[in-house]
């Protein structure tokens, strides 16, 4: 990689070094660390159009505020890769996301400069102003605290839960709108179309500005009349303009919107914005992709890469056609063969059409699919009031970010056994994403909830099936969880079949030992199965349903074999396993049961082979545990 036209960054290992740079400067500090994420993402791939667009105001913010005493808490840790290389971590930025390396998103466990987690989105206001309050308790009054927000989380619902707050706690708190009309695809809603015609006057923001400093200094500004003013004053600015700014009108100071890739303009603002009392949000207007032609050109599909040709934007995309698909390619397929067939059928993604697949049915059937932002929660609600009014709704949500619809699942859909298919994408270890995006707690946690089927195929053609059933008539809540990455078949269309709500299969028979499988780890337990010299000793069962499980085959087990392993994708505590034994216990049985899961604790970030290998989950590892209880049962 040729970095020979890096002139400034490297003398920039930390922001103080940055700060000594005149401020002429930081245009060609923005340009050059601009070129060497380009350099490092395209061989190191990871997240990089947010980045890119993200990277004045980075700059700018560092320059300005004295971190790491100040404190900038970053949302949606996609924007924040500039931040990484300017503070410590550029030696290191080429192993970000690789095992052992620098982790996917900011974190207080890797730098004192990164305040909290940020690997979900709209969590900053929230943390930020926490943050706030507590300077304010500690008496640490000079400490400035900035939310930086961006690729579409303000439209979570989280974010107006802590603006809501913000309004009305003391606070000086600076919210850095990062306005780039996306999420991972474009934005949707009302709120970003609201952000993309919001305007305000820069001159009469000055002249407020210096009357209000002179009112204070005088002693006429007291903190009622400031309230009272600024209500009467925004009122009369939303007559004047014929437009209301939903922040002032929750007595937060509104700035902008203003070029957020003009960083000289950026840092005399926010030295203007520092001192100032009381929260203020200050909004910008980026670019995603800001820099590289091939990104600003095509966002959604350089969020993410891959490798690439930094110099001629050529995506070095592996030939994959003769491979078996993607499950989330199945996924949308399905769909779409399954609505032609159910008029009832619509589909529903909070900001992950392109990810979840669910952009097939958008094509096809535009007016029968629903991207509702960053609102997970909404979206499980939003299905269970279509579900109510009968429609037939899938919903797809990331395993990981089901978490925040937790209350939702329960209270909008549980309870009233809507039939509503929640597809859980990306379900078990996910890779370089690491600990806030594995989805590994979702069985533990959804198995508890009554009136729920929670079911995980093997492969594409059970996940096919498991579609065609979930949508059948007096269904109810129906839970399909499958991964991330490809499946096993190349010739996965096969029949639209209903599979018995409650049932099992046995694949192979066996004497001595039963190995009870759910989902698609179950293709690694045949291969470890296969290379055992007493194949003959092993049965194998996939319970495709964790609940309700299988008693016919859980009996037939419980009679036969006194030796058990059960293996799943999912956090070992609570989870599938748990629930093999639970049934054990009830019916009376009491084999040797051991249970091969996650371990309580957060995985980290690697390749999903190389976590596998970790965690003891891949086929050797199986194969391993299957011959020492074989030993074990020959004692």
């Amino acid at each position: 990689m040729d970095k020979t036209n890096l002139r400034l960054l490297p003398q920039i290992n930390y922001p103080e070094d940055l700060r000594k740079l005149s401020v002429e400067e930081l245009p060609e500090v923005c340009r050059e660390l601009r070129e060497d994420i380009i350099q490092e993402v395209s061989v190191n791939p990871g997240h990089f159009a947010s980045s890119l667009g993200a990277i004045e105001i980075t700059v700018a913010l560092h320059y300005v505020f004295d971190t790491p005493s100040d404190k900038l808490v970053w949302d949606v840790g996609h924007q924040a890769y500039g931040h990484k290389i300017l503070t410590g971590r550029r030696e290191l930025f080429s192993t970000n996301r690789k095992l052992h390396g620098l982790r996917p998103f900011p974190t207080p466990l890797e730098s004192q400069y990164d305040t909290f987690t940020c690997g979900h989105a709209s969590n900053s206001i929230s943390a930020a102003l926490g943050m706030a309050v507590a300077a304010k308790k500690s008496g640490e009054n000079d400490k400035k605290i900035v939310a930086i927000i961006g690729d579409g989380a303000m439209s979570g619902g989280l974010a107006f839960e802590g603006l809501n707050n913000v309004s009305s706690t003391p606070n000086d708190l600076l919210i850095i709108l990062n306005d780039n009309d996306m999420s991972i695809d474009h934005a949707v809603g009302g709120m970003e179309k609201y952000l993309l015609t919001l305007d305000t006057n820069a001159t009469y923001n000055k002249l407020r500005f210096k009357a209000s400093q002179w009112l204070h200094q005088r002693g006429y500004l007291s903190e009622n009349r400031k309230k009272g003013i600024l209500r009467l004053n925004n009122a009369i600015k939303s007559a004047i303009s014929r437009q209301q700014n939903i922040f002032e009108g929750m007595n937060i100071r509104y700035f902008g919107p203003f070029d957020g890739h003009d960083v000289t303009e950026i840092v005399r603002i926010l030295r203007q914005l520092k001192d100032m009392k009381g929260p203020k949000l200050l909004h910008l207007h980026t670019t995603k992709g800001k820099g590289y032609k091939p990104a600003e050109q095509s966002q959604t599909e350089w969020h993410a890469p891959g490798r690439f040709n930094a110099e001629t934007g050529e995506r070095i995309v592996k030939d994959c056609s003769e491979e078996p698909p993607r499950y989330q390619d199945v996924f949308g397929d399905t769909l779409v063969e399954l609505a032609l067939q159910n008029p009832k059928i619509v589909g529903v993604t909070p900001a992950m059409p392109t990810g979840c697949s669910m952009n097939k049915l958008m094509k096809a059937m535009p007016d029968r699919a629903f991207d509702v932002g960053i609102a997970e929660g909404h979206a499980v609600t939003f299905s269970g009031g279509m579900a109510k009014e009968g429609l037939q709704p899938f919903c797809n949500i990331y395993s990981s970010f089901a978490q925040r619809a937790y209350d939702n699942i329960i209270h909008d859909l549980a309870i009233l056994n809507l039939p509503v298919v929640l597809c859980l994408d990306r379900a078990g270890l996910v890779g370089e994403d690491g600990p806030t995006h594995h989805g590994v707690f979702d069985l533990a946690a959804l198995r508890p909830i009554p009136n729920l089927t929670i079911a995980a195929p093997m492969d594409e053609k059970e996940l096919r099936r498991l579609m065609y059933t979930a949508q059948l008539p007096d269904k109810g809540m129906f839970v399909i969880r499958y991964p991330r990455g490809r499946g096993v078949n190349k010739d996965w269309k096969c029949p639209l079949e209903e599979i018995k709500v409650g049932t099992g299969r046995k694949l192979k028979d066996g004497d001595q030992v039963a190995i009870l499988t759910v989902g698609p780890i179950g293709n690694d337990a045949q291969k470890a199965i296969e290379a055992l010299p007493q194949q003959d000793k092993v049965a194998h069962y996939d319970m495709r349903f964790i609940k309700p499980l299988d008693g016919d085959l859980l009996d037939e087990i419980g009679k036969k074999f006194k030796k058990v392993i059960t293996i799943e994708d999912g956090v070992r505590n609570g989870g599938f396993g748990s629930a093999v034994l639970e049934w054990f216990n009830d019916h009376g049985y009491a084999p040797s049961v051991q249970r091969m899961g996650l371990p309580d604790e957060f995985v980290a970030h690697g390749s999903v082979d190389e976590l596998r290998r970790i965690v003891g989950l891949d086929a050797p590892h199986i194969k391993q545990n299957i011959e020492e209880m074989l030993a074990s049962d020959q004692v």
